[in-house]
């Protein structure tokens, strides 16, 4: 919005110094200040609120003994970080541009399952929150909506796009393309719904959560710009999408907004990003992914959290497994998600959130290396 009329004073007026305002890498920059702002702006506010209406986190049985502390904390702070992300993503952006619009959709309607979930747990007080299969009617609902638009009016979108439609670029090959037809559409249902649960299940330390998303995002950022520049994508011969780099705004703003939070995420947290924060922003990952057609990318970009995905997938499996075999359900880990097997092996919190950022910014490195490594 403000972008929009910026453009305008400067075409009417031809205003100096107003031309910066069409340069995608001021607008990110500024998109990225503005989530800051707005973080820390916003964020006391809303944490004294949720305080005096007593919306704090439950103890967790099946979390370590030392997470009983944390009892009482303020939760849905997600409130906070998808305010930091649409308002500066509202303001940079071009909101008439399809991949804007797309993404908006994508954050609000997962925010939307994700603020149900919170408000059922601490404030109805329903241990269970939003069930299950209503949390994934509503992520298929987001997921088949952006399959359908890309596969069935990918013309809405751009022209550059329809060629690629039903495809993906694999990592590591020039010009390789892989067209999955029809299959498009339950593969981006799958993607969404798939990475969104991956980061609520990630979001079980301070700032783990947060951090790993703000990686991932700055990691997306990049991308979004190269891949919406003419040159600089045939240089890297990745397809060219005209109006692609106006995701990179968006992207900035999660990167500002990651920061904000984590400011009061951080261990020890002052408030929880809650269902509300790590379902929209796993969403909005898988959904950056689709739209950049870089899906494939995906596993290598957001290993953490397929790391705690595998590590809930295989600690269950085994225990079904071995209780049907032996009549005695086993282990593999002392606890999933993964975080709380090294939790219970002694290491500290704060040092294990900080070994996964590593280990992100490391996964960050390689998937920026596909890109020359081809």
């Amino acid at each position: 919005m403000l972008y929009h009329l910026l453009t305008y004073l400067d075409k009417l007026y031809d205003l100096p110094g107003f031309g910066v305002f069409r340069y995608l890498t001021f607008r990110a920059g500024m998109a990225a200040l503005t989530a800051l702002i707005v973080s820390f702006w916003l964020g006391p506010k809303i944490i004294a609120v949720l305080r005096k209406r007593q919306i704090g986190e439950s103890a967790k049985l099946e979390a370590p003994k030392t997470h009983l502390t944390k009892a009482g904390t303020p939760t849905m702070g997600g409130l906070i970080v998808l305010a930091s992300i649409l308002i500066p993503g509202l303001l940079w952006a071009d909101v008439n541009n399809p991949y804007i619009i797309l993404i908006l959709f994508v954050t609000i309607g997962l925010g939307t399952v994700g603020f149900l979930d919170d408000y059922l747990k601490v404030v109805k007080k329903k241990p269970k929150g939003l069930i299950g299969k209503y949390k994934i009617v509503g992520q298929v609902t987001v997921g088949l909506v952006v399959g359908g638009i890309i596969y069935f009016v990918p013309e809405w979108i751009d022209s550059t796009v329809v060629p690629l439609r039903s495809s993906t670029t694999v990592p590591f090959f020039k010009n390789l393309e892989l067209d999955v037809g029809i299959f498009y559409i339950p593969l981006v249902i799958f993607i969404i719904t798939a990475t969104s649960n991956a980061v609520n299940l990630t979001d079980g330390l301070d700032g783990l959560a947060i951090g790993t998303v703000g990686i991932v995002a700055m990691t997306l950022a990049v991308i979004a710009y190269v891949s919406g520049h003419a040159e600089l994508s045939q240089y890297l011969t990745i397809p060219y999408l005209r109006g692609n780099g106006e995701l990179a705004i968006f992207c900035a703003a999660m990167v500002g907004a990651a920061l904000g939070f984590l400011w009061y995420n951080s261990y020890p947290a002052q408030v929880f990003m809650g269902d509300t924060g790590s379902l929209a922003l796993g969403g909005i990952i898988g959904a950056m992914c689709v739209l950049l057609k870089k899906e494939l990318l995906l596993p290598t970009l957001g290993g953490v959290f397929l790391m705690e995905t595998l590590s809930v997938i295989i600690q269950r499996m085994y225990f079904k497994y071995t209780k049907k075999k032996y009549g005695e359900g086993r282990r593999v880990f002392r606890m999933a998600p993964i975080h709380h097997h090294f939790e219970l092996q002694g290491w500290p919190e704060p040092k294990i959130v900080t070994r996964f950022y590593i280990v992100a910014v490391l996964l960050m490195i390689v998937s920026l290396a596909t890109f020359k490594v081809r």
